[in-house]
């Protein structure tokens, strides 16, 4: 089984691969039920969502009728005003079948107007807080994208005591010594302020740009089995990270396997081996 380890300073033990429900937002209601089958054969007790993931929410909600009290659930609000973010969270408790999720996010809040707006008087960080005050929400954490990302998170820190952050991290993002340096500064804040670390695009092995996708994800993954397995131990090798898993649900076993497997984070020339043969080009510049 999947190892466990405290989500932060939110008391709950949860997968260190948490189930990326982005991977429902375009199934069939027959292929997400047979998608969290694949979740409960592999024990994973933590759920991420959001609104903007097409259907995930809606498809999440049967399976959740019945185990909701064996999950922790996550969802995230794309919007930046408190009234929208407001009826949003409400929105997706219904969708979900759920009266409260146990972590609400401000989804890919990067852009510094954006982060100005939601950060802000009358903005979706107050009706977090609310629903919080609720009890629709237990806690209150903040999502993103992009090389700015670390940054960003290091200015919403200081700014609000988030329980949570979310941001890419793979051997080829930390190729990159400026993102190198602010996921560093970003890990030692968290790590002293009991915030948990959630990671994404740990399998990415470069953008589609003209190439025919084949799969799910908007980036191309790694396909080969090795490379794949390769690159989940280099995260799950990072002892405070937690791994979310994969936006395609052909892909979700693999990637579950592999975490199944892990002993111990590859060497670097391993990595740099590996990267190599696979064409790897960075998803973020």
């Amino acid at each position: 089984m999947i190892p466990k380890q405290e989500f932060g300073r939110t008391g709950h033990l949860s997968t260190r691969v948490i189930f990326g429900a982005a991977a429902l937002a375009s199934v069939s209601q027959d292929d997400a039920d047979r998608t969290m089958e694949t979740v409960e054969a592999y024990g994973l007790n933590h759920i991420d969502t959001a609104a903007s993931y097409g259907e995930a929410e809606l498809r999440l909600g049967p399976w959740l009728e019945r185990h909701r009290d064996e999950v922790f659930l996550a969802t995230k609000t794309e919007k930046r005003r408190k009234a929208d973010a407001h009826d949003e969270i409400r929105r997706s408790l219904e969708r979900l079948r759920s009266d409260h999720v146990d972590l609400l996010q401000l989804h890919f809040l990067v852009d510094q107007g954006e982060w100005n707006v939601a950060m802000g008087p009358g903005g979706a960080l107050e009706a977090a807080i609310e629903a919080r005050d609720e009890g629709l929400v237990r806690f209150i954490g903040v999502t993103g994208h992009e090389v700015e990302v670390a940054q960003r998170h290091l200015e919403s820190l200081e700014r609000f005591a988030f329980d949570s952050v979310l941001l890419p991290y793979s051997f080829v993002m930390m190729q990159n010594p400026d993102y190198a340096a602010d996921f560093e500064a970003l890990a030692a804040v968290c790590r002293e302020r009991g915030v948990a670390i959630q990671t994404i695009k740990a399998i990415t092995r470069r953008p589609w740009g003209e190439r025919q996708r084949d799969h799910a994800t908007w980036y191309q993954p790694f396909d080969d089995p090795e490379a794949l397995e390769l690159a989940v131990h280099w995260v799950l090798g990072r002892e405070e990270v937690f791994l979310n898993s994969v936006g395609d649900i052909a892909l979700l076993p693999r990637v579950l396997a592999a975490a199944e497997t892990f002993r111990e984070r590859p060497s670097d020339e391993r990595m740099r081996a590996m990267h190599e043969a696979q064409g790897v080009v960075p998803l973020f510049t």
